[in-house]
C-alpha cells in the first residue's frame, strides 16, 4: 500500500475532506492493537506469582527479576522505537510489532508446562514481553503526526488512556481464565496448584537463638494429630497423625503414560511444615490447611494469540503510513533524527525537560502499577486479616487510564503545562500524606483504607499528567512535527523503566530502612524539580515554549511567522 505523500492536518480543508477518516481510523486500530500491547507487557507478572505453587522451585530474588525483566526490556526497546514512525511509518512497525507478540505468549504458554524449564529461559520469555511495553513508542508519534495539533490531546489522550486498560485485563481476565480448561485440550494439561494457609492458633512454636525448642499443641483437637518427636530433650521431628477429623493433604490426580498429568481433582487437607537450617536443626514449624486443585496457567498467556492475530490483520489492511518528505523529514535517514540530542533550536534542554516531567507521570503511574500489589503484601500483609492484594491491585491502573482516556480534550483548551503544574503539585501531597499519615508504617490495618485511597490520588494524578503531556510535547517542537513526534517516543522510552526502576527503590528502601518513607520523600522532591522545568520554561508568562491551550494561544502561534531557529 503507497505512503500517503501530502499530509497536511493543519490545512482545515484537507482535515475535513481527507485526513480526518485516516486519521481516526489509524487512531481506532492503533489502540486496539495497544491494549493488547499493554497486556502482554505485564503478564509476566500474573504468572509469575504462580510458579512456586505449581512446583518451580525459584528463589525469591528470582522471582523478582521475571517480574522486573519486562520494564528493563520495555525501556530499552523503547529508545530503539522511538526513531521508527518518521522514518518506516505506521504500517509495517504497528503491524510487526503486533504480530511478533505471539513468539512470547505461546513460548511461554509451552513453557509454564514443563517444570524442566530453567529459570533463565524464563528470563529469555520476559525480556521478550517487554516488546509489548517497547512498542508504546511507536504508537504515540504514529498518532501523534496524523491529527492537527488542537486534536493531539484527544487522540493521545484516548489512545493511551484505552491502551492502559490492558494491563487492568490482565489482572481481571487472569485469575478467571486459569481456572479451567477453558481453551480445550489444544492449549494442553492442567497443572497441579497447591495453596497453604497458615492455621492460626493451632500451636505455639517456643524459640532460642532462632532454633525450635519446642512446639505447644494449643487446641484439643489437635494434640491426638501434631506429634512432637524428643531425643534427650531436644526436638528432632513434628509430624502429622491423622485422625478422624484431620486428614493429611494428599494429591489426586490422573496422568497418561508419559507421566502428564491430564485431570486434577480438588483435595483438601493438612500439612506441617518445617524448616531447617544447614546444620539440621529446626528453625520453624508451621501447620498448614491445604488445597490441591487443577489450574492452567498456559491460558493467561495463550488466549492473546487470537486477539493479537486479529489486530495484526486489522493493521495490514487498514493502516496506511506517510511519506517522511510530507513530515518534513529531509535526507539522513536515522541521522536526522538525533537532532533532538543536539544543541540546535535548543532540541536538548528541552529534550530533558520533556523527559524528566514524562517519567514523573507516565514513569510514576507504570511504577506505581508495578509496585501497588507488593506494596500492599509488604506493608500490610503481616496483620491478622491483611487483604488480599489482588483484590485492590487493578484499581490503580483502571483510575489511572480513566483519568488518562478522559482528559485529553481538557488540555487541548487549557493547554498541557498547566494541567502537569497542577497534578504534580497533587502527587507531592500524595506523597507527603503518606510519609506524615503513617500509612508506610502502620500499626494496625486501620490505616489501611487511607493508604489505599491515597495510593489512588497519586494513580489519579498521575494519569491527568500524563494526558497533558500528549498535549504539551508536540507543542513544545511545534516547528518539527516529526521531531514532536520523536519526543513522545524518546519520552516513553526511558519513563518504560518504571516498573524495574520503582519497583526496586521501594523495595531497597523497605529493605535498607524498615519502610517506604525514604522512596516517598525521594519521590516528592523529583515531582517538585519536575514541575519547577515545567513553569518556568513552559506555564509561567513570558515562558520560553508557553502552551495555553486553543484558548489562550501557544508559542508558535506568535513564533511561526518569523521561525528562523533558536
Amino acid at each position: 500500500m503507497a505512503k500517503l505523500t501530502k499530509w497536511q492536518p493543519e490545512n482545515e480543508q484537507f482535515w475535513r475532506e481527507t485526513a480526518s477518516g485516516i486519521a481516526w481510523r489509524t487512531c481506532g486500530v492503533t489502540t486496539f492493537s495497544l491494549i493488547f500491547s499493554f497486556a502482554t507487557w505485564f503478564v509476566m507478572s500474573a504468572v509469575v506469582v504462580r510458579l512456586p505453587a505449581i512446583g518451580f522451585k525459584f528463589t525469591t530474588m528470582e522471582l523478582f527479576w521475571l517480574a522486573a525483566i519486562p520494564g528493563f526490556a520495555s525501556g530499552i526497546l523503547r529508545l530503539i522505537h522511538s526513531f521508527f514512525i518518521p522514518i518506516l511509518g505506521t504500517r509495517p512497525v504497528v503491524s510487526i510489532a503486533t504480530i511478533i507478540k505471539l513468539i512470547p505468549m505461546v513460548w511461554l504458554g509451552y513453557a509454564v508446562q514443563d517444570l524442566n524449564t530453567t529459570w533463565g529461559t524464563f528470563m529469555i520469555i520476559g525480556f521478550l514481553t517487554g516488546m509489548g511495553g517497547g512498542d508504546f513508542s511507536s504508537y504515540m508519534p504514529s498518532t501523534s503526526i496524523f491529527f492537527p495539533k488542537r486534536l493531539q490531546g484527544l487522540a493521545m489522550g484516548l489512545q493511551a488512556g484505552i491502551g492502559n486498560f490492558g494491563v487492568s485485563v490482565v489482572q481481571f481476565v487472569t485469575p478467571v481464565i486459569i481456572g479451567g480448561a477453558v481453551l480445550g485440550a489444544i492449549a494442553g494439561g492442567p497443572q497441579l496448584f497447591t495453596k497453604a494457609d497458615a492455621i492460626k492458633g493451632a500451636i505455639t512454636v517456643i524459640k532460642d537463638n532462632g532454633v525450635v525448642t519446642d512446639v505447644v499443641i494449643n487446641k484439643p483437637e489437635w494434640i491426638p494429630a501434631v506429634m512432637v518427636v524428643k531425643e534427650g530433650g531436644v526436638l528432632k521431628d513434628v509430624v502429622l497423625q491423622e485422625t478422624d477429623t484431620i486428614k493429611a493433604i494428599k494429591e489426586d490426580v490422573t496422568r497418561n503414560d508419559k507421566g502428564a498429568i491430564t485431570e486434577v481433582r480438588t483435595a483438601k487437607g493438612v500439612k506441617v511444615e518445617v524448616k531447617r537450617n544447614d546444620a539440621g536443626a529446626i528453625t520453624d514449624v508451621t501447620v498448614k490447611n491445604v488445597i490441591k486443585k487443577g489450574m492452567w496457567v498456559q491460558n493467561a498467556a495463550f488466549w492473546y494469540v487470537p486477539f493479537l492475530i486479529v489486530a495484526f490483520i486489522l493493521c495490514v489492511l487498514l493502516l496506511r503510513s506517510i511519506d517522511p518528505a510530507a513530515l518534513g523529514v529531509k535526507s539522513g535517514g536515522f541521522k536526522k533524527q538525533f537532532e533532538i540530542l543536539s544543541t540546535k533550536d535548543r532540541a536538548l534542554t528541552h529534550t530533558w525537560n520533556c523527559t524528566v516531567t514524562y517519567i514523573a507521570s507516565f514513569g510514576s503511574f507504570s511504577g506505581y502499577a508495578a509496585a501497588f500489589p507488593i506494596m500492599i503484601k509488604t506493608i500490610y500483609g503481616g496483620f491478622d486479616g491483611a487483604p488480599d492484594a489482588l483484590q485492590y491491585a487493578y484499581l490503580g491502573p483502571l483510575i489511572g487510564g480513566l483519568s488518562r482516556a478522559l482528559t485529553g480534550p481538557i488540555f487541548d483548551k487549557w493547554g498541557g503545562s498547566k494541567g502537569m503544574l497542577w497534578c504534580f503539585i497533587g502527587q507531592i501531597i500524595g506523597c507527603l500524606a503518606l510519609v506524615f499519615g503513617g500509612f508506610l508504617k502502620p500499626t494496625g490495618l486501620e490505616s489501611f483504607t487511607g493508604f489505599v485511597l491515597i495510593m489512588l490520588w497519586i494513580f489519579l494524578m498521575t494519569g491527568i499528567a500524563n494526558a497533558a503531556t500528549f498535549r504539551q510535547y508536540p507543542i513544545v517542537f511545534a516547528y518539527s512535527p516529526a521531531k514532536g513526534a520523536q519526543m513522545l517516543g524518546w519520552t516513553g522510552a526511558w519513563a518504560a523503566f518504571g516498573p524495574f526502576i520503582f519497583t526496586s527503590l521501594i523495595g531497597a528502601s523497605i529493605t535498607k530502612y524498615g519502610s517506604a518513607v525514604p522512596f516517598f520523600i525521594g519521590a516528592a522532591v523529583f515531582y517538585a524539580y519536575a514541575n519547577f522545568l515545567n513553569w518556568w520554561y513552559y506555564t509561567r508568562k513570558g515562558a520560553e515554549r508557553y502552551d495555553y491551550g486553543n484558548s489562550g494561544g501557544t508559542w508558535w502561534d506568535k513564533a511561526k511567522g518569523s521561525w528562523q531557529g533558536q
